[in-house]
């Protein structure tokens, strides 16, 4: 709305404070002149303890240059110029803002984190337009209730300060997508927390929570929940239902053991360090199939099931500080880019293995699997339904308990018919068939360059791992197959991909496209905005830079999304 419009009621100048002549502190003229016109005033660090009055009234009042010459050209007419959106007064001295607040209603982002106010004023409620605001690193030891009234809040970040409670009806910010509550005093989180439907990022780190309230469970958009250094002596089993969970973080508190996971198959990265956790069993992770970061140091564990070697997206595993003896030796089929085993009393393995990095472990875990078999390989043992992979051809129980049929590193170029037969009437979703010498269908480390059109009728694949075949082009009937979340096909020969049927694929989140032979990545992939992970790295484009890939994903796709043709 202009200035002409809200003051047409009254004469021009009547009722106006001239500003620079208030008894605060003054700001530059030059700087609010640059507001009236960007919508943006930026006053943070200035030493500041108490806001100037011509700021809260910087839409009302008439400019000083205007007493100065009443005669402006198009551009500096102050009635027609833009309302305040966006104020900075961070890093300042203010103890208290004023109820002047009120006066910029037009406001979408207050940010007055790093000051010393002890409470904020019940005029919060008019700023109806505010979506970010950031009271962060103050001295506030409440909230008014006035600030559930604010439907358009999207970001509320409120660590640092001296919270013991959330005002009564907290969960009507119902626009909420971002809430940081850490480093404060809440003993409790209210049920009804469960109503902020739209939370995407929620952090209560360090806090003294001793529970979470199994309500918890129905954010369903929720993506990210960090509950590190509390309390917690145990988790809601609800939690392991939450679908979107992508980052759960429960870091130095008192649990001794965990939740199974059943519906969370969107957990990239779970972090568990420094807890009293004594047992990880089959349970805990057959489900978790998406995981690529893995943190248990600084627990109470003395073994480690060989069902964590299943878990074939796995990046980063920190087993250190705990009371481990021995590793199981298929852990070394693991494509680990980081794992630490320091602080174990670990018999089975040599320190000067270990000093010298993870893949050196790895690889003698793996010479170790061969050493330690005592059989051939057309050497028969009943197998059980504990049967575990180091000891029979056929796992039975990843067929069993994980869906998984696992005839891997057997250098074979053709799969037993008797490992099919040993599926029989059970369900199996996931298959690997890795390190062998096959020529036809299965998974990585083969000679395969396509895939047949026949698999577009696996309505419910999620993730593939074509990595190290001898694929030039993104197989045509990955395209077909809309279930996918997950493509893996790092070290192939791959030369283009097709971002327009790639962009169809709304449920594709991790796309690895490592070590290819691309000479150009299209523009128009960046439109894929379903993807949280892309890898790039190893292929032989020009753009986009080193320095943009090291940025991430979402800045790889916000540069690809620039160079499309208008």
């Amino acid at each position: 709305m202009s200035r002409q419009l809200r003051t047409s009621r009254f004469d021009p100048r009547a009722g106006f404070h001239a500003e620079g002549k208030d008894s605060g502190p003054s700001v530059p003229q030059g700087l609010l002149k640059a507001a009236r016109s960007s919508g943006q005033l930026n006053l943070a660090g200035r030493n500041l303890g108490e806001v100037p009055q011509c700021v809260w009234r910087i839409n009302v009042d008439i400019p000083e240059e205007a007493n100065q010459n009443l005669s402006f050209s198009s551009t500096e007419r102050w009635w027609d110029q833009t309302d305040l959106t966006k104020l900075i007064i961070s890093s300042n001295k203010l103890q208290s803002l004023s109820d002047d607040l009120r006066l910029l209603p037009a406001l979408t982002v207050l940010d007055i984190h790093d000051n010393q106010l002890t409470s904020l004023p019940s005029a919060i409620r008019e700023l109806d337009n505010l979506q970010k605001l950031n009271v962060s690193h103050n001295k506030l030891k409440m909230l008014p209730e006035e600030i559930t009234s604010l439907k358009n809040l999207k970001a509320l970040h409120l660590q640092h300060n001296e919270l013991t409670c959330l005002p009564e009806g907290f969960e009507q910010l119902s626009s909420l997508e971002d809430l940081d509550l850490s480093s404060n005093r809440l003993a409790a989180v209210p049920a009804g927390f469960a109503l902020l439907s739209s939370l995407l990022r929620l952090n209560l780190s360090s806090n003294q929570l001793k529970s979470l309230p199994a309500e918890i469970s129905r954010m369903k958009r929720l993506k990210h929940l960090d509950c590190d250094s509390n309390l917690l002596e145990t988790v809601p089993p609800d939690v392991g239902s939450m679908e979107s969970l992508e980052l759960l973080y429960l870091r130095r508190n008192k649990l001794r053991v965990l939740p199974e996971f059943p519906s969370s198959r969107q957990l990239k990265e779970l972090h568990l360090g420094e807890n009293q956790i004594e047992m990880l069993g089959a349970e805990h992770l057959q489900h978790l199939q998406a995981i690529l970061v893995l943190d248990l140091r600084g627990n109470k564990l003395r073994s480690v099931p060989e069902e964590l070697s299943l878990l074939q997206c796995l990046e980063r595993l920190d087993l250190s500080n705990n009371d481990i003896s021995s590793l199981p030796c298929s852990l070394g089929n693991l494509h680990l880019k980081f794992l630490a085993l320091e602080g174990n009393p670990l018999r089975t393995i040599r320190r000067e293995i270990i000093a010298k990095g993870t893949q050196e472990v790895l690889k003698y875990l793996r010479s170790k699997i061969k050493d330690d078999s005592g059989t051939s390989p057309n050497d028969s043992v009943p197998a059980t339904a504990m049967t575990l992979p180091s000891e029979s051809r056929v796992n039975v129980h990843a067929i069993v308990t994980l869906k998984l049929l696992d005839y891997s590193d057997k250098q074979a170029t053709l799969i037993p018919d008797d490992i099919f037969d040993a599926t029989r009437s059970n369900t199996i979703t996931s298959v690997n068939f890795s390190k062998n010498q096959l020529c036809e269908i299965p998974k990585r480390n083969n000679f395969l360059s396509s895939l047949p059109e026949e698999m577009s009728s696996l309505t419910k694949l999620q993730m593939i791992n074509l990595s190290f075949n001898r694929f030039k082009v993104l197989p045509p009937v990955l395209y077909d197959i809309p279930t996918l979340e997950a493509v893996l096909i790092s070290n192939n020969q791959v030369g283009s991909v097709d971002p327009h049927k790639m962009k169809l694929m709304e449920n594709l989140s991790t796309l690895d496209l490592q070590n290819n032979d691309l000479l150009q990545i299209p523009p128009e992939l960046g439109n894929c905005v379903q993807l949280r992970t892309l890898l790039l790295d190893g292929n032989p484009f020009r753009v986009p830079r080193a320095a943009i890939l090291m940025k991430g994903t979402a800045a790889v796709l916000e540069y690809l999304r620039d160079r499309i043709p208008a």
